[in-house]
């Protein structure tokens, strides 16, 4: 059992949590918690710690015991896990996760595709939502930009409450070279913009759609926007200016749902 917090594994472990570059350095990431173990994908996970006290319970959780004995894990002391945790109140388990890998190609070749452009997005509370919420509109891939938060982050990891492990995402380091990538597999793209004449609910969206989201306190960059077949808005009633990133992604997000489903 791992009982010192001076421990290299869990030292590592901090400086992954800690570290975009460790992370991808190494190629993984890190969940926390029974529900987001469970649904990991278990040839893709690396490493597993659990806490002792929590050891003693996972016979309660058959689904949890089972896939303790397939991963193998390391136990460790309940200090040492508050140290590797990045919760206040950590559940006990631990896992170390191979990072996915996704192409823009193979998004752009899905039928119909449903994708959201993500430009500086900073909260990782808003990013983690919107791959959550992205899958169950059924979003094809999430395409992040600029200074957009790093989708491996804890905090992001989290939110997403295990739509990371099945949305597909991709960065890309030029956002024109992108725009002109979806024009021509005829994808057409709307940025929610206060500038929009017509409101969101007067498209069908049942082509191949992207919806471009902006940061949290400027919106999209001129130059990205000004790349947008069209503008769209999303009415305001009182004095109510724009709505939080996540909130206005979902309301599009499940608008193309209810037209395509329709």
């Amino acid at each position: 059992m791992i009982t010192s917090s001076s421990n290299p594994k869990v030292k590592q472990v901090v400086q992954w949590r800690e570290k975009a570059k460790e992370r991808n350095s190494a190629g993984i990431f890190l969940v926390e918690g029974f529900k987001m173990y469970e649904e990991a994908p278990a040839g893709e996970i690396c490493q597993v710690y659990v806490s002792e006290q929590v050891l003693e319970k996972a016979a309660a959780h058959p689904g949890v015991y089972r896939k303790l004995q397939e991963t193998g894990y390391e136990v460790v002391s309940g200090e040492a896990f508050r140290k590797m945790s990045d919760t206040q109140a950590p559940q006990g388990l631990l896992c170390v996760v191979k990072q996915p890998r996704y192409s823009l190609e193979s998004m752009l070749g899905t039928a119909c595709p449903l994708l959201v452009i993500l430009e500086n997005l900073q909260d990782p509370g808003n990013l983690g939502t919107i791959l959550r919420t992205g899958e169950g509109a059924g979003v094809t891939g999430v395409i992040l930009a600029g200074q957009t938060v790093d989708i491996f982050n804890p905090k992001v990891i989290r939110s997403t409450m295990g739509s990371i492990y099945r949305v597909p995402f991709v960065y890309v380091e030029n956002i024109a070279d992108t725009m002109v990538k979806l024009h021509a597999a005829r994808i057409r793209t709307y940025a929610a913009h206060l500038e929009g004449e017509r409101e969101y609910d007067s498209f069908t969206f049942r082509e191949g759609t992207a919806f471009l989201i902006g940061n949290e306190g400027q919106g999209l960059s001129r130059e990205l926007a000004a790349l947008a077949d069209t503008y769209l808005k999303i009415p305001m009633e009182g004095q109510v200016e724009s709505l939080n990133a996540a909130v206005a992604a979902s309301l599009l997000l499940y608008e193309a749902h209810r037209n395509r489903k329709g």
